[in-house]
């Protein structure tokens, strides 16, 4: 396993961060791990040398957190654990989502007790909260972070001028400020490269994407994606622009190259992920243990600048997918 620090700050994450929304309830999402295998996947995480795990509130209604909570029994030292506030909690209470001072305090308390743990390392949001203000949203994870209950703060998919504002008034008011930014971006979703990249190097802030295989599109050819039972559930709740803007090329050129090289789509697409200076540690999600063990043997997989450059080529840009 390689090692980094996350964004500016000291602490040391593996350079694979195990998603932890595959597991919890089978029933929110028929492809979710019940909890005995996702308790296993997370003890083969930790043999690997994994210790950043991501997680959220929403995933599972809640259930990804206890199970998360429950594998990592004997191992919360070691490990750094993020999760998520945001959605709502509750289709009866408004203020169980959303990120006024009260859902924050409310929903963290929830998440802490689901993971059996007094402190989480990450917490995020898991969107940006229009209808709160900047300052009362900051204030409120500051206090978090005074009280004990969080040792970061991090943020999800927004339109960058909106994180600038969120770091902009952290500074002004001299609060802590988000050390890590959650965003959507892969081989086949490259639009945080205009603007939301280039000011996490400018400011510092570690990024962790999310759907580095673009939900499976770069994990298999084009034509097969969409028969898997992932493939037939997301084409129709997230309608990302994976197979436009040069995808479709893009996907047969993965193929092409993982032929080439004696290995898989995805170890192609994450190795790609890996050469970013950028990234800090993509969030890999995943139901096996085979496919985790993948991701980590990416790592080795060293790119030419020419491959990169024939995986990029036919990218153009697409619509602006995941800060909603």
């Amino acid at each position: 396993m390689e090692y980094t620090t996350l964004g500016d700050t000291g602490v040391t994450v593996s350079k694979i961060c195990l998603g932890c929304m595959s597991f919890g309830d089978p029933g929110w999402r028929e492809w979710v791990l019940d909890e005995e295998a996702g308790i296993e996947l997370v003890e083969r995480a930790l043999e690997l040398g994994v210790n950043f795990f991501d997680t959220a509130n929403m995933y599972s209604h809640g259930e990804s957190e206890r199970v998360l909570g429950e594998a990592l029994e004997g191992h919360r030292e070691e490990a750094v654990v993020a999760t998520k506030g945001y959605f709502q909690m509750d289709e009866e209470d408004p203020n169980s989502g959303g990120l006024s001072r009260k859902a924050i305090e409310q929903e963290l308390e929830a998440s802490l007790d689901r993971l059996g743990m007094e402190t989480v390392d990450l917490y995020q949001i898991h969107r940006r909260d229009a209808d709160t203000p900047a300052a009362e949203t900051l204030r409120a994870l500051d206090d978090a972070v005074r009280r004990g209950k969080v040792r970061y703060l991090g943020a999800s998919s927004m339109w960058a001028h909106e994180f600038a504002e969120y770091l902009h008034a952290s500074d002004r008011l001299g609060l802590d400020r988000f050390v890590t930014m959650q965003n959507h971006y892969n081989l086949v979703y490259r639009e945080e490269e205009r603007e939301m990249l280039p000011l996490c190097d400018r400011e510092s802030v570690g990024v962790i994407p999310w759907s580095p295989l673009a939900r499976g599109y770069l994990a298999r050819p084009h034509e097969e994606i969409d028969a898997t039972r992932r493939g037939e559930a997301e084409e129709h709740m997230y309608e990302h622009p994976y197979r436009e803007g040069g995808g479709r090329e893009i996907n047969e050129r993965v193929e092409e190259l993982a032929a080439e090289k004696g290995v898989k789509m995805a170890q192609i697409a994450l190795a790609w992920l890996f050469g970013k200076d950028v990234v800090d540690a993509p969030i890999v999600g995943t139901t096996s243990i085979e496919h985790l063990e993948d991701a980590v043997e990416a790592m080795e997989i060293d790119l030419r600048d020419s491959d990169v450059e024939y995986l990029e080529e036919p990218y153009e840009p697409v619509d602006v997918s995941g800060h909603e």
